[in-house]
């Protein structure tokens, strides 16, 4: 046996009875097992992402589609106290890798990260499209002008904001289950998520077709995903709901 892995897989195993305030112990044995990989390899791929986003960005292949607003986006006005939220992201992605404790998992999971990634910026180059411009005076909110300033309002169709929340959300809630977390520590993990989808639409950098694309390739890949980890386990892998 291997340090820090058990010999039966988190998915076959059965965690007995406990409550939310044993959670935060064996979320620490998950965080510390394989914690150099797990950093090395979060840091290393979030450059590599980041680079290949403002190359797509800056140099499109194609004219650029300006994304139809829909009554949703009417709907919710402008809320600059969202950005805090939207931001989020970059604390909630880090949860579910950080849970892994399966090797064959987290090489899996990092492939799926860049699936994840490498299916939106294939879009984005060969169907750049953007957010209209909206008619808010962004020096009277300086937070959201700056966010804009450095991610423009470029790669909007499918949001990959979105979809790593969602994708995120799965998995941390395939997690959560395996920890025996109660209901309402689920149910937060599925409130942060849905709080995140929001504030792309309130600070206007993405509309809700952006989002309702996010939402779909995060959880198409999600189940790809967990469909693949159960087809070489005599139990298959679940969802988490």
């Amino acid at each position: 046996m291997k340090a820090g892995f058990s010999s039966e897989s988190p998915a076959q195993a059965v965690p007995p009875p406990t409550t939310d305030s044993a959670l935060p112990g064996r979320w620490w044995r998950g965080v510390l097992t394989w914690w150099p990989v797990k950093m090395a390899g979060t840091a290393i791929g979030m450059m590599v992402f980041f680079f290949a986003y403002f190359q797509v960005l800056h140099h499109p292949f194609r004219p650029v589609t300006i994304m139809p607003l829909t009554a949703i986006d009417r709907w919710i006005g402008f809320q600059p106290e969202a950005l805090p939220l939207y931001l989020s992201l970059w604390c909630y992605i880090l949860l579910a890798p950080a849970l892994v404790v399966d090797r064959r998992e987290l090489v899996s999971f990092g492939a799926a990260w860049v699936a994840l990634a490498a299916s939106g910026l294939g879009v984005f180059l060969f169907w750049p499209t953007a957010v209209p411009a909206a008619t808010i005076d962004w020096s009277r909110h300086p937070a959201v002008a700056f966010l804009k300033a450095a991610d423009a309002t470029g790669n909007a169709c499918p949001s990959l904001h979105v979809a790593f929340a969602v994708f995120s959300a799965i998995w941390l809630g395939r997690h959560l289950g395996r920890l025996g977390a109660s209901r309402v520590v689920r149910g937060a993990n599925w409130l942060w998520c849905a709080g995140i989808l929001y504030a792309t639409i309130a600070i206007r950098q993405h509309v809700f077709l952006d989002v309702l694309a996010g939402a779909g390739l995060g959880l198409a890949v999600a189940l790809a995903h967990l469909r693949w980890l159960g087809a070489g386990r005599s139990s298959p892998v679940r969802p988490p709901w």
